[in-house]
């Protein structure tokens, strides 16, 4: 592979058409979220932690408004009509692919419901278990970032139709460490890590996200998975269809 093995310590992966395929997201995890939303508001409605996000949902709420977006009304005339039209809400992010955080960790809880409860595997793709294995042996730092929520991620890898992942990962990344377009969540993510923007080599399936690692310092590499988008012609990036090719 055209890295130097000894120049990279830390890879940095996405998910989501990266070590894993998107038909999971879009056909288990999305609809699982939505079909179990309504059960989950009612069991945990009280809790702190969901009502924290509750919270995070207003304010995502009003911004949507200031931007002329006309989502469906938030109504606090009573307890079930907050429940109703939060679940409208909700429902109505879900559909435009939101990347808001107080839904990715709404979604996040009502996951980990179900990977607990054994409903839900995680797939990753054959190479991706093998890699991190010979990854961790040559002592990189293997840390993600997602749109979704961290507790997401865990979950997910934690999980796997090929076992538990999780002890090969390092560092866990969302949208709380800032939007994956945005150079500054990629220099955030090297300073977390500890390590140089330049030593790190973040992989994607969106050209818009390596643009922006790349713009920060980082190595990149876009991921030709099967189910993927078609990105735009002529990316600067160098391409990967198996993580068999980095760093062998």
């Amino acid at each position: 592979m055209w890295l130097a093995g000894e120049s990279i310590r830390g890879i940095l992966l996405d998910v989501e058409g990266t070590t894993t395929h998107v038909d999971f997201v879009y056909e288990t995890l999305f609809p699982y979220a939505r079909q179990n939303a309504l059960n989950f508001l009612r069991q945990h409605w009280i809790s702190a932690e969901v009502q924290t996000d509750i919270r995070g949902l207003r304010e995502q709420h009003a911004l949507d408004q200031s931007q002329g977006l006309q989502p469906p009304p938030l109504k606090l005339d009573s307890p079930e009509a907050e429940l109703a039209s939060t679940l409208d809400y909700l429902n109505w992010l879900m559909d435009r692919d939101s990347k808001a955080t107080p839904l990715k960790s709404l979604q996040g809880k009502i996951w980990e419901e179900g990977y607990g409860a054994g409903t839900l595997k995680a797939h990753v793709f054959p190479d991706v278990p093998k890699a991190l294995q010979r990854w961790s042996r040559q002592s990189k730092v293997i840390s993600i970032f997602s749109s979704g929520s961290v507790l997401a991620q865990k979950q997910l890898f934690a999980h796997t139709i090929a076992g538990d992942l999780t002890g090969y990962i390092r560092h866990y990344f969302d949208t709380t460490t800032g939007p994956k377009r945005d150079p500054e969540s990629y220099r955030r993510i090297a300073s977390a890590i500890g390590l140089e923007s330049s030593t790190i080599v973040f992989l994607s399936d969106v050209k818009e996200e390596l643009d922006a690692a790349q713009s920060a310092g980082m190595r990149t590499m876009l991921c030709l998975r099967p189910g993927n988008r078609p990105q735009p012609a002529g990316a600067p990036h160098a391409t990967i269809c198996t993580f068999d090719d980095l760093l062998p």
